[in-house]
């Protein structure tokens, strides 16, 4: 099996790694750099559990390979913020109630975020359509809608 040497940027930080050439980048991503954060699902790109932002765009990590990202900034729902500094969306998903067993909540969260990147002030139904990739089997939606409705609120009162 061939490989290759991969050079990316990841959540901020310069990544050089060899990596076999059919190595998806979502198994990147978990297996090798050990953020597991990004799931995989459906490995199909029908669930979004694993979105990520790749150069800005939001991208199912499952239906990419690795080397396809060579070059690239890509940020995964570690670099949106942390235990002592939540992005937004984070925040909000927590007090709204947006997650439950929380398997798709960082794809959902991720999908917002390119959502509120583009919008920066979603209607319920621009919410509702943005977020249409995604499955969720607990939540009903409607804990995920309002938080991320919290968030543009809170994004753009801080801007």
């Amino acid at each position: 099996m061939s490989r290759h040497c991969l050079n990316v940027e990841v959540n901020g930080d310069e990544v050089q790694m060899e990596v076999p050439s059919n190595r998806l980048l979502s198994d990147f991503l978990r297996q090798d750099l050990n953020l597991t954060g990004t799931k995989r699902g459906c490995e199909t790109g029908t669930c979004g559990a694993c979105s990520v932002m790749v150069n800005g765009k939001l991208v199912k990590s499952c239906l990419l390979l690795a080397v396809q990202a060579d070059g690239a900034s890509i940020t995964t729902i570690e670099g949106l913020g942390d235990a002592t500094s939540l992005h937004p969306l984070q925040r909000s998903f927590i007090e709204c109630g947006g997650l439950q067993c929380g398997y798709c909540t960082p794809g959902m969260i991720m999908t917002a975020k390119a959502l509120l990147d583009a919008n920066p002030d979603p209607t319920e139904k621009e919410i509702r359509e943005g977020l249409g990739a995604n499955l969720c089997r607990c939540t009903g939606y409607n804990g995920i809608v309002d938080a991320v409705s919290r968030a543009a609120e809170v994004m753009r009162e801080s801007r």
